[in-house]
């Protein structure tokens, strides 16, 4: 089987169609099985929550930060596929060393769509791929991108204690903007954290408290408005936001639904 680069332009060579699988990405164990491959997949992280059975019925190689290297090991793998964001350096150059190992790198929708053909073509089913990458394309292309005269500024937040929002150059900016809304952080890059002071500077419209990877509640929804009164606060379902496998194939509708209760809210 010839050798692939992935979009860390690394070189992966294989010796034959990978039948033995580890992933380290919830969004592409998912991506994996909607594939068909279900039966070549043998490990999976603890945070591979879709489908519910991977979990059920994989090996656990650990979190997507703490990979347990001898359980991957046991599982002698072919293939193991990772992500530059979601895994750390040292666990994917130790894995890189002993077996072939594909990385992902997702800063954009279009990123997201180029992943889902490569990793379609890297475990044989790279026509399956290019139509569910073409029709999860299609989907977001028709999600409205403007929001009367100008798109409602938005804070996202992923994390507190710091408090943590997304900035430009990453995957949920360029889909947050794709879907209508701006993002009030797009002066940052990254994943910046953020003091109640520069929050107000801010001054957002819309707070989006993520469901993950830090598990907002009802609790932070009224902390939240009692630091930002006048700004509409809600919680929204970070694997639609920020799942860059097949779940996307969910997220027009969603995200649609969400601007259009966002302007709803916006007006009274």
């Amino acid at each position: 089987m010839p050798g692939s680069t992935d979009q860390m332009g690394r070189a992966v060579n294989l010796q034959s169609l990978p039948r033995r699988i580890v992933s380290l990405v919830p969004s592409q164990t998912e991506l994996l099985f909607e594939l068909g491959v279900e039966n070549r997949v043998v490990g999976v992280t603890r945070y591979c929550e879709f489908p519910a059975r991977a979990r059920r019925h994989k090996s656990l190689v650990g979190g997507t930060k703490q990979i347990n290297v001898d359980v991957v090991a046991a599982l002698k793998p072919d293939l193991i596929i990772g992500n530059k964001e979601e895994n750390s350096k040292d666990d994917i150059d130790a894995l890189s060393e002993r077996y072939p190992v594909w990385m992902s790198d997702i800063e954009t929708v279009d990123d997201a769509l180029d992943m889902i053909e490569q990793v379609g073509a890297l475990v044989g089913r790279g026509a399956v791929a290019a139509d569910m990458a073409a029709r999860i394309g299609a989907s977001l292309d028709t999600m409205t991108e403007t929001y009367d005269e100008s798109p409602p500024s938005v804070a996202y937040f992923i994390w507190r204690k710091p408090f943590m929002v997304v900035g430009r150059r990453t995957f949920i900016d360029d889909l947050l903007k794709r879907a209508g809304f701006s993002n009030a952080f797009d002066r940052l890059e990254r994943y910046p954290e953020v003091t109640p002071v520069e929050l107000a500077d801010a001054e957002p419209q819309v707070v989006f408290l993520s469901s993950e990877p830090f598990p907002f509640e009802q609790k932070h929804v009224d902390e939240m408005r009692r630091m930002l009164p006048s700004a509409h606060v809600r919680i929204v379902d970070g694997t639609l936001f920020s799942w860059y496998g097949s779940r996307l194939a969910l997220s027009a509708d969603y995200l649609s639904e969400l601007l259009t209760a966002t302007k709803a809210a916006l007006r009274t």
